[in-house]
């Protein structure tokens, strides 16, 4: 079959010069670009295929950066630079009006310090009495939660744990006074799991509801009760600094005895940080040689939020409220960087 006499397909579109020119233009900075050699960046290995290789590698990179950090830091100290402090949450923090700076004896504080000699804790403070502490559940507490109230009676001196047998709170803090009770402690408990705790100080009051959350009793730090002496364990309250946080802390440390048996070397610690505050029980050993001490975690663990503090004893309807976290948790907190206690 001749060329000629092939029939042009009537579909087909020619193409234009312009098209052909700009193509070979294309043609020609590619050959231009892969002429250019690309260096490997030093701190990026995605061009590495092999994941063995490529891990290696960046393994490398973080000890060198290590390095680096490390022979910085010590010409600093060399040269006598001053020590650099890390930006946190807690170093940039907002300011508080209520904020306590400094001793209580000091003359700005004095204020304050009156102020701490006349509230509801100032009798125990003077050790006018021992505290006696009556703690009770939620009705038909699951076997965590009495377990948990069973560990607080062994851990706080001169305290009982009773079952509510479906009482009313009023009715407990009226039984409790007659009883002369000075503190009243109710675990909540939601789905099996404590989530709450009420704290009342009697008779005057104030009352206080924390969250309850990260409950974890002696068998699940693999301890034994058994270790849990009689002795009066010593109390630790940190980075309590406002009015409020202050408050806080004084119905804490109220709970205890005010005068510790060191011979049992045991210790309560209540440390307050964002306004979480977390609790630990330690029994705490001393190494003859170092002379420093060695820390022996005995249980519960548990972590307190508080959600109001209210003057007086129990009153949900008529209680006149000191403090009352409001809505949801961004109305109240308007800033990450903004603590109340």
């Amino acid at each position: 079959m001749k060329i000629k006499n092939l029939k042009k397909n009537p579909l087909s579109r020619p193409k234009k010069k312009k098209e052909n020119a700009v193509e070979e233009n294309n043609s020609s900075t590619s050959t231009s670009q892969s002429a250019e050699v690309m260096l490997p960046s030093e701190s990026n290995f995605n061009h590495i295929k092999c994941k063995a290789v490529r891990y290696e590698k960046c393994k490398q990179l973080l000890k060198q950066k290590a390095k680096a950090k490390k022979e910085a830091k010590k010409n600093r100290i060399q040269e006598g630079a001053p020590k650099q402090v890390p930006h946190t949450i807690e170093s940039l923090r907002e300011k508080d009006e209520t904020a306590i700076v400094g001793d209580l004896d000091d003359e700005e504080n004095e204020e304050v310090k009156i102020d701490l000699e006349h509230d509801e804790f100032a009798a125990y403070y003077r050790k006018e009495y021992e505290p006696k502490v009556l703690i009770t559940y939620s009705d038909n507490p699951t076997r965590k939660t009495r377990i948990f109230g069973r560990e607080l009676t062994r851990m706080i001196p001169n305290s009982i744990s009773l079952y509510r047998n479906r009482s009313g709170v009023k009715k407990m803090v009226k039984s409790a006074i007659t009883r002369n009770f000075t503190d009243l402690i109710i675990i909540n408990e939601d789905r099996c799991v404590p989530n709450g705790m009420l704290i009342i100080h009697l008779p005057d009051g104030p009352t206080a509801y924390f969250k309850l959350s990260n409950v974890k009793i002696t068998p699940e730090l693999r301890r034994n009760h058994k270790e849990i002496t009689e002795h009066r364990p010593e109390v630790i309250l940190t980075n309590f600094t406002t009015r409020l946080g202050y408050t806080i802390g004084r119905m804490l440390g109220a709970l205890f005895h005010y005068e510790p048996e060191f011979k049992g070397r045991r210790v309560v610690t209540f440390h307050n940080q964002r306004d979480y505050i977390f609790f630990r029980h330690h029994r705490y050993e001393f190494n003859l040689k170092t002379g420093k001490p060695r820390l022996r975690e005995l249980g519960p663990r548990f972590t307190l939020k508080l959600k109001s503090l209210q003057h007086g004893t129990f009153d949900s309807k008529y209680g006149d409220y000191e403090w009352l976290i409001q809505g949801r948790r961004h109305e109240m907190e308007t800033s990450r960087r903004k603590f109340f206690l």
